[in-house]
């Protein structure tokens, strides 16, 4: 039987001037909908207007009212416009999860959420408006702070978004025009100050990533993992236990394992599952070809495999 068609949606959320539909803009002018029939479903109306330029193969459905937001709706206006893509500017005071629980026809696919905040504002918000704008933070794919100064980027940096949600991209949007990735290497996605960082099985990707990009922000503090053990001879008295991960297909598995040392691991057979505790030094390591990440390894213990063996990358 042949597959349904699906209709991929990309929602873009945020609080009323937070710079929605500025980012409409510069995603369509840069061709996202040059050669796809688009549907823009359009939720507020703000200050700033749809560039006419860049709708030539766009048709905009405009709802004010969530109540009219329902699958036979949607559905019926995404067949008037044959479109095969759907960008929705959503209202920040509307919740993302009514939307694609209740309201998203079967066909459609939410493929990405992106977050939209102003940096001016993004204090007051978080502190008025909490439940709403944390549920557009959590759930975002990708997280944009509008018209932030140095000095608003360096306070949101101490705020450590990372620890709202883990896996956005974050990008701070300067008032010149520039962008700043948030992860800088002074933020972690990873509670430092906690006694010992506990990596879920989930995380184990990202928490290798940022750790081998930036050791030294892991440098004296305790780490607890779940791994599979591995002990390459060549290695000698390092042991490199760690997660296999695909990034988008099988031939692009890879074992992402890291250099520990300091406890007898020979009663240990080869692929058991362990959980290490270890405290994180930063120390030339032959393999790295400098400095990196080495785990001088307080306990081993063996434990049961993670529910999901392979790390989605």
């Amino acid at each position: 039987m042949a597959q349904d068609k699906v209709y991929p949606v990309y929602l873009v959320a945020g609080f009323l001037d937070s710079g929605k539909t500025s980012f409409i803009n510069g995603i369509l002018s840069d061709g996202f909908a040059l050669e796809d029939r688009t549907m823009l479903l359009c939720c507020e109306e703000g200050e700033v207007e749809y560039d006419p330029k860049v709708l030539r193969n766009v048709t905009v459905v405009t709802a004010e009212d969530p109540e009219t937001l329902t699958p036979e709706f949607l559905e019926a206006e995404r067949k008037k416009c044959r479109a095969v893509q759907i960008i929705v500017e959503f209202n920040g005071m509307w919740q993302i999860q009514d939307f694609y629980v209740n309201a998203m026809p079967p066909s459609w696919v939410l493929y990405q959420i992106i977050a939209a905040a102003e940096g001016p504002t993004f204090e007051m918000y978080a502190k008025n408006m909490a439940s709403l704008m944390m549920e557009k933070l959590r759930n975002a794919d990708m997280i944009l702070i509008n018209r932030c100064t140095d000095e608003l980027c360096a306070a949101l940096r101490q705020k450590n978004l990372r620890l709202v949600n883990r896996r956005a991209d974050i990008y701070l949007e300067k008032e010149d025009g520039t962008s700043e990735d948030y992860m800088d290497g002074t933020v972690s996605a990873f509670d430092l100050d906690a006694p010992e960082i506990r990596v879920s099985d989930e995380d184990y990707g990202l928490w290798y990533v940022e750790i081998m990009d930036n050791p030294q922000m892991y440098a004296g503090r305790t780490v607890v993992f779940r791994a599979m053990m591995c002990k390459p001879p060549k290695y000698g008295r390092y042991f490199t236990p760690g997660r296999f991960a695909m990034v988008c297909c099988a031939e692009d598995m890879t074992f992402l394992a890291v250099a520990c040392i300091g406890f007898d691991v020979s009663g240990i057979p080869e692929r058991t599952w362990v959980e290490i505790r270890a405290e994180a030094r930063v120390e030339h390591w032959d393999p790295y070809e400098g400095d990196g990440p080495v785990l001088h390894v307080q306990s081993v213990t063996p434990c049961e495999k993670p529910r999901e063996e392979v790390v989605q990358m």
